[in-house]
């Protein structure tokens, strides 16, 4: 019985580190999961009704929304309802679920910001060419290839992890991820190594440099131009520069806890550091969107006297 249970569960170890705090901690994180539903309902509505909105930035800002609906709705009901649990054991066909979906939802986080800044490349430094290049199809095929990339590769990475031979079932961290279940292998994981490395570089790493590309090149093109192109230019890319930012830090707590001993990082910071990826850009995103730009504003507050 102990060796199956061993063999079909993971045990998740840091809510131990939770203790006392856990009802405190249900409480905030359900608010924080219904501000984060209806924040991002609210963008999606607000922009798919209003045909003013209905253009290639706000478009994508929608497909933020979209993603952190699901990030959020793949993480949240799991981790309150382990949050009220004496025992915090998952399945194993549950636990690559949550991985893909968790891990999907931050992929395509970083493309759908890669195709966003794309279109700022476009509209700031190539603004005559503008309505010829981002069509209506052209968005459509950007959006498409934003949300396949990362579903086929995520699915790829997880087939070899689910056939690897686990000694151990323990997870040091709330929710289920992919390194750490690899490190429980019996075997050697070369492979499966380098199939993440290969992941990382295309999912990761060519989004954070063609965005930092595209920026440089939006900067070069501000510094010669007036200060009034420079005040528009800043109104519609500082939130997009905020919310790749907010990305980028939440991501890189992520990668720095999973890959460093956490006997060594205080526990109560080590849950913390584990949840910021996976919870704050979700629920900052439309308050970024929604508060730095004009016409998303306007909508919203127009909507909040409507009688």
């Amino acid at each position: 019985m102990e060796n199956s249970t061993l063999s079909f569960y993971f045990r998740f170890t840091m809510f131990a580190n939770i203790g006392h705090y856990r009802f405190m901690a249900f409480i905030f994180c359900l608010l924080l999961f219904i501000f984060t539903i209806f924040t991002n309902l609210l963008m999606i509505v607000v922009i798919s009704q209003q045909t003013t909105l209905h253009e290639p930035m706000y478009i994508f800002i929608a497909c933020l929304s979209v993603n952190a609906l699901y990030g959020s709705s793949g993480f949240f009901p799991r981790f309150l309802m382990d949050l009220l649990s004496d025992t915090h054991l998952i399945s194993r066909p549950a636990c690559f679920t949550q991985i893909y979906v968790i891990y999907s939802y931050a992929s395509c986080e970083l493309t759908v910001l890669s195709i966003m800044a794309y279109d700022r490349y476009i509209a700031v430094c190539l603004p005559l060419h503008y309505h010829t290049k981002m069509t209506l199809k052209t968005v459509v095929k950007l959006t498409a290839l934003a949300w396949i990339l990362p579903a086929f590769s995520l699915a790829a990475c997880l087939c070899l992890s689910a056939t690897l031979p686990l000694c151990g079932n323990e997870i040091h961290k709330v929710f289920c991820a992919n390194w750490n279940v690899v490190k429980l292998s019996c075997v050697n994981t070369a492979v499966n190594n380098v199939v993440g490395m290969l992941l990382t570089v295309a999912t990761i790493f060519l989004p954070l440099f063609y965005i930092l590309y595209t920026y440089l090149r939006i900067v070069a093109i501000c510094w010669k131009s007036s200060a009034e192109f420079k005040g528009k230019v800043l109104e519609s890319c500082l939130p997009h520069t905020i919310s790749f930012v907010i990305y980028s830090i939440a991501g890189f707590c992520d990668v720095a806890l999973s890959r460093n001993n956490l006997e060594v990082i205080n526990p109560f910071i080590a849950v913390i550091l584990s949840l910021v990826f996976v919870v704050i850009p979700p629920a900052l995103n439309p308050l970024v969107y929604g508060l730095k730009l004009p016409e998303i504003r306007k909508h919203i507050l127009s909507a909040s006297h409507f009688e």
